[in-house]
């Protein structure tokens, strides 16, 4: 329910830029807000507390973001307090930033290796990745995790590239239990 929540909001806001031609300064209103609100904790808690009237929240939208952000920014958040979707706001920001992004054909990826890659490792994966995909620019997050032993382990939205030392041995494993398992069935079939 909540992708389906932040999908609506999030392609109404991408439309409305589209619209407008406003994807640049939309996209930075955007940051200007997760930041106010990362910072300013109690103003989550205003903003979801059941008691609170929606009248004062809106209120509360108005005094923080009037001059900060512009009036359809503001709107917009308007409408998801008064639906009753504040909580869903990461959310839908995070589907419009990946909206964006991707209309702008800019690659999120996060590669995971088991120890620090060296500069010229760090190029050569941006290269490969530029090279294989339909991006033009890369955001690529390093991660290093010492239990993958060896190899890379690649994250573009929701494709994987897994060629960690771990998962082939993980695959490996997986093959040879098979095997045994066919010969235990083998050897009872023969009985």
């Amino acid at each position: 329910m909540a992708k389906l929540v932040a999908g609506t909001y999030g392609d109404a806001l991408f439309d409305f830029a589209m619209e407008e031609n406003q994807i640049d300064s939309l996209m930075d209103e955007i940051l200007t807000v997760q930041a106010v609100l990362e910072e300013n904790k109690g103003l989550e808690k205003i903003l979801v507390h059941p008691e609170i009237p929606k009248q004062k929240k809106l209120q509360v939208i108005e005094d923080v973001f009037k001059g900060r952000i512009s009036d359809a920014l503001t709107g917009f958040l308007r409408i998801v307090v008064t639906k009753g979707r504040y909580k869903n706001l990461p959310d839908i920001f995070a589907y419009f930033i990946a909206r964006v992004k991707e209309y702008k054909k800019i690659g999120v990826a996060e590669v995971i290796s088991a120890i620090p890659l060296s500069g010229e490792q760090k190029e050569k994966i941006e290269k490969k990745l530029l090279d294989t995909t339909h991006y033009e620019t890369m955001e690529i997050e390093y991660k290093v995790d010492e239990k993958k032993i060896g190899g890379l382990m690649i994250r573009i939205g929701d494709r994987v590239v897994d060629s960690t030392i771990q998962s082939k041995l993980n695959l490996l494993t997986g093959s040879l239990l098979k095997i045994s398992l066919e010969s235990e069935k083998e050897g009872v079939q023969a009985s």
